[in-house]
């Protein structure tokens, strides 16, 4: 499989626009799990994703918190913007994406709905990067969070409501950051949590903050011409060593989501427990530390589609995608998932 030389196009598929889910299930376990381990596939329920764990495997969850990082506000000229907070910066300023019809020049300061302001200071992370430098008036993480709304994916139609303040988030996020939820964690519960410690299944987590790269599309015909956006990680020392541990006695690695994929791979392959990742993964990659995935169903041409094909084999894949469909499956963040295991 890895001799074969794709092109983003073989990541493309029609999906039904129904199927892209606008709301979570009613209850976060409650949605779906494709098996895709075996050589028939399995419709589950995924609370009884515990049946397919055993004593000894590790899960490892991204504890990264998503942040309120839509802003918005106006220019001088009373011309509406849109600011998302891609990432509050060492020094308290911010490197942001904004939409706006007409780019104002640095040294422009902006009026923020909440009473704040943003002054612009140029672009990041040089005078051609692809984002803006900003400096709030204030706390960015105090301002996202009295001021700011969630940001849902551009698939989901509807504003953010309390319900996405409260759904779009993990059960156990504590370090703030993302401006995407790791999807696959949704579906976890304290009471699903709970069972899974009970069958001898040991927790671990690592950190990656999402960024809103994540939803966009390959745009270049051929892999090697892409651009990786990149995304800050952590690897704490006892994650190392529960890795080890698990190692140790036979154990499977089973990443939760595939940032967490990226998250522990990118570390194996550097050395670094943190840093700045662009890792990309497609095809023919050799993984060094995960042995299962939980995931969900992802974008058409998006270099996640790549990296489960990397994973589990595009022909696998495909085949899982063509019966999700066919089955119903709901797509994309708020949507069901699938088990895989590494080809």
């Amino acid at each position: 499989m890895s001799a074969r030389t794709f092109t983003t196009s073989d990541f493309d598929f029609a999906l039904p626009p129904e199927l892209i889910a606008q709301h979570p299930a009613p209850e976060r376990s409650g949605s779906r799990l494709l098996d895709g381990s075996g050589e028939a596939l399995v419709d589950r329920a995924f609370r009884n994703l515990p049946t397919l764990l055993r004593a000894g495997d590790l899960l490892v969850f991204n504890d990264t918190q998503v942040v309120k990082a839509r802003l918005f506000g106006e220019k001088p000229s009373g011309g509406k913007l849109e600011l998302l907070i891609e990432r509050v910066l060492p020094d308290g300023s911010v490197a942001a994406h904004m939409k706006v019809s007409k780019k104002p020049p640095p040294g422009t300061v902006l009026r923020m709905a909440g009473g704040f302001t943003a002054e612009l200071l140029g672009r990041w992370p040089d005078a051609q990067g692809p984002l803006f430098h900003l400096r709030l008036s204030g706390d960015a993480y105090e301002l996202m969070a009295a001021h700011g709304h969630v940001p849902l994916p551009p698939y989901i139609t509807h504003g953010d409501t309390a319900e996405d303040a409260a759904r779009y988030q993990t059960v156990f996020a504590r370090n703030p950051g993302a401006v995407a939820a790791p999807t696959a964690a949704l579906h976890f519960d304290e009471a699903l949590l709970a069972e899974i410690d009970t069958r001898g299944v040991q927790r671990a987590a690592v950190t990656l903050h999402v960024g809103a790269g994540t939803f966009q599309p390959v745009k270049t015909e051929t892999l090697a011409e892409h651009v990786m956006h990149r995304e800050r990680y952590h690897v704490p020392p006892e994650t190392v060593q529960a890795i080890a541990d698990c190692r140790a006695r036979s154990g499977r690695v089973v990443a939760v989501g595939t940032t967490s994929v990226r998250t522990l791979e990118s570390w194996a392959a550097s050395g670094e427990a943190s840093g700045d990742t662009g890792i990309f993964i497609t095809p023919g990659f050799e993984f060094k530390v995960v042995h299962a995935l939980i995931t969900n169903f992802h974008l058409p041409r998006s270099t996640l589609m790549m990296l489960v094909s990397a994973f589990a084999g595009y022909d696998r894949i495909m085949a899982l995608y063509c019966h999700a469909i066919a089955q119903r499956y709901r797509f994309f963040s708020y949507g069901d998932a699938m088990w895989l295991a590494r080809e």
